[in-house]
């Protein structure tokens, strides 16, 4: 019975110390917070650190759980409020001179997010965090990685990286492109080691016969490898590997550029690499194809050019669309040559950009002095850090975030500047567009684009062009 009592006691004795070693194995730490009355957490690893944001900069056209951009510490970021992201209940207080959030350090991008309020670091056991379920929270389960019990509190642990990060099936489509890729690249290295050596017997054999003074015949049934063929080959692989690293679209818009540019490439390398085999070789491939002034202010011969280019009798309420606007140098540009042209009639510049820190950042751009052309000084004012432009011209211009991708709600538009934009649209995507611009774009309204793209002749536009500009009008219905 002592012996039984004993035993007892030393199987209870075990199981307390394997639960004392299992709290104590900590081998996963989570920043927590609340939202919405209820404990979260995020893998500790994902979060750079704790924050309280003041002063978010605003960014116009964005869903409304984007508070805007902040600047932390030089580098600017966004900032996502998590309880409107997923409708969780918050109250809206306009008074409060700060707000709780954590800066994550994601796999594509850093972001900060809003919370209710920060709690502490805590430490568990991955054995005890178990799999999401839709009674233990307010999100949707395929953002929750788990929850796990720990001091009588529930915490739901989310999975930043899902909510936040890249899409999973962007992350697969890259996979299978960069499979494919690869799948090209060992085809075309076969094929050019095929025909190498196809081209070194063949040189062989007519050296043996011109030494032996026998004429020489091909094969019968085989078929010589056409220089044209392996062209084509070389075309389309590189037309695809530009897609894949630097999301640029070879189409009628821009083929002749393309023509030029892989003759030159062939005269730059040789016959056996032609091929792109990475992100550098893509870029190498795309010089040249920028347009003038492209991330900086435009010089005297673009802006006069342009200038002479627009009519001399325009309405007096001017509307005018700047997509991919990037960080604003074009559009400034725009809005100088525009006042500088119709100073009486009044400008509503869209300038939009699917890269939320550029589009952020333009209305507030500082030129260094050294760098800005006479012709924009006289609508410029001098601050301690440089020149930026007046209020007159940024009273004209809208920085607002943008996918081209979507519709745009604007009313019709006299003039087009989308320079090397519809290049790096999908097919379908620069086809839309160009539909769009047909109903958007009232009668003699004029479009440029980048000094290397066209408007494909199906489309309503008539060519204008010089040696300094070419652009194009849109035809009298």
């Amino acid at each position: 019975m002592k012996i039984l009592s004993k035993s007892k006691k030393s199987a209870h004795a075990r199981a307390a110390e394997d639960q004392d070693a299992k709290v104590e194995n900590i081998d996963y730490k989570m920043v927590t917070f609340t939202l919405g009355g209820k404990d979260y957490g995020i893998d500790i690893m994902k979060v750079k650190e704790i924050a309280k944001f003041i002063n978010f900069t605003y960014v116009p056209n964005t869903p409304p759980f984007v508070r805007g951009v902040y600047n932390l510490r030089g580098e600017i970021i966004s900032i996502i409020d998590l309880r409107e992201m997923f409708n969780l209940p918050h109250e809206d207080d306009e008074n409060l001179d700060e707000e709780n959030g954590l800066i994550l350090r994601l796999e594509s991008n850093m972001i900060g997010v809003v919370v209710d309020k920060i709690d502490k670091v805590v430490g568990i056991s991955k054995e005890t965090i178990q799999p999401p379920h839709p009674i233990f929270g307010d999100i949707n389960i395929k953002y929750i990685s788990g929850v796990v019990e720990n001091d009588g509190r529930l915490y739901i642990i989310l999975d930043v990286e899902r909510i936040l990060g890249k899409p999973e099936e962007e992350k697969d489509k890259d996979q299978q492109d960069e499979l494919q890729r690869q799948v090209r690249r060992q085809n075309y290295s076969q094929e050019q080691s095929s025909e190498s050596r196809s081209t070194q017997q063949s040189s062989q054999k007519k050296k043996g016969s011109q030494q032996s003074g026998e004429t020489t015949a091909s094969s019968p049934g085989k078929k010589p490898v056409k220089s044209e063929d392996s062209e084509s080959v070389n075309k389309q692989f590189i037309i695809e590997t530009l897609e894949t690293f630097e999301h640029f679209f070879v189409s009628d818009i821009n083929r002749d550029w393309f023509e030029q540019r892989f003759q030159e490439w062939k005269n730059e390398r040789s016959k056996d690499n032609l091929q792109l085999s990475n992100k550098s070789d893509a870029n190498q491939f795309l010089t040249g194809f920028s347009s003038r002034y492209t991330s900086r202010l435009w010089e005297k011969d673009l802006f006069d050019a342009l200038y002479t280019a627009l009519p001399d009798d325009v309405d007096n309420q001017l509307h005018i669309w700047n997509p991919g606007c990037g960080k604003g140098y074009e559009t400034y540009s725009l809005a100088v040559l525009l006042k500088t042209k119709y100073p009486a009639a009044r400008l509503k510049i869209w300038a939009s950009d699917k890269d939320l820190l550029s589009v952020s950042s333009a209305p507030n751009m500082i030129f260094d002095e050294k760098a800005v052309p006479d012709i924009y000084r006289e609508h410029m004012v001098s601050g301690p850090n440089g020149l930026s432009f007046n209020q007159e011209i940024k009273d004209a211009i809208l920085f607002e975030y943008h996918d081209i991708a979507h519709a745009h709600a604007m009313p019709p538009i006299q003039l087009l500047v989308a320079r090397d934009l519809l290049s790096y649209l999908s097919r379908e995507d620069s086809s839309r567009l160009l539909n769009e611009l047909d109903e958007r774009m009232k009668a003699g309204g004029i479009v440029i684009l980048g000094d290397h793209e066209r408007i494909p002749s199906a489309y309503p536009w008539e060519e204008q062009a010089d040696k300094e500009l070419r652009f194009y009008r849109k035809k009298s219905s």
